[in-house]
């Protein structure tokens, strides 16, 4: 299947691939700027299609940075296939997911993130945030394009079948929806709710983002920090049973 391409914020675009057998679509995106950063690959068997979709953009031989969340198939199932295309491009994840996994299984050495660690692609800085198990795997972690107020949500916001490329409507419904509808299933309780869950989605919702990069379903724009918020009371009330615990704020998010 080909993927389809769509501006959801400005030179930051939507590359989207729907499985039908999955019910899924699959986001990458691509930040158009000097050093061109695509987050999340895709996996290994939708690489052609998001190969295509990413040389509608830009030379993929350009390609700088390519950013994931935590190591799964549709996060960097296909970072190797990119590294060959481009001979500049570096992985960058967090530091636990280099050191865990990927100095093993990238072909090229990745880039360790710290938590508030800037990628400067230009005009715009990626800050990276470190966020363990949400929304899943020790090795978490968020991207957030700071200069226009991106928020990179990976598995996030999941939302199944086939959703618009971006929504100024309110997408928590489905979300609620679908969590209910697969715990009774083998998708249940992706992202486990903790007695950190609340905290570290309350640090996301502080940063008031503009957009969010949702990998699949529907991007949003609005009130990012209202969303977040109100995605935390939707996985307290289908999943939890803590209270939550704010965690302590980094050096770069005081003030």
């Amino acid at each position: 299947m080909k993927s389809t391409v769509n501006e959801i914020a400005a030179d930051i675009y939507r590359i989207s691939f729907f499985d039908e057998n999955a019910n899924l679509q699959y986001n990458q995106f691509l930040v158009k700027d000097d050093e061109p950063m695509l987050l999340h690959t895709g996996m290994k068997r939708m690489f052609p299609s998001t190969l295509e979709a990413v040389a509608s953009l830009i030379d993929p031989k350009s390609l700088r940075w390519i950013g994931f969340s935590h190591v799964e198939a549709d996060e960097c199932g296909a970072l190797n296939e990119w590294l060959q295309v481009s001979a500049q491009a570096q992985a960058a994840c967090s530091f636990l997911g280099v050191m865990v996994n990927m100095h093993d299984q990238a072909d090229r050495v990745p880039r360790p993130l710290e938590d508030g660690e800037i990628i400067q692609t230009g005009r715009r800085r990626i800050r990276f945030l470190t966020t363990p198990h949400v929304p899943h795997c020790w090795d978490a972690g968020l991207f957030y394009e700071e200069t226009g107020g991106t928020l990179f949500c990976s598995d996030l916001f999941l939302q199944t079948g086939r959703q618009r490329p971006l929504t100024g409507s309110d997408v928590l419904g489905k979300v609620r929806d679908d969590i209910i509808t697969h715990l009774a299933g083998p998708w249940a309780h992706d992202i486990p709710y903790t007695p950190r869950t609340d905290g570290v989605l309350e640090r996301l919702a502080a940063l008031e983002p503009k957009t969010l990069a949702i990998m699949h379903g529907s991007s949003y724009t609005g009130d990012g920090a209202l969303a977040l918020r109100e995605l935390t009371g939707i996985l307290r009330e289908t999943l939890g049973g803590f209270p939550g615990q704010p965690v302590p704020a980094a050096p770069w998010h005081a003030g």
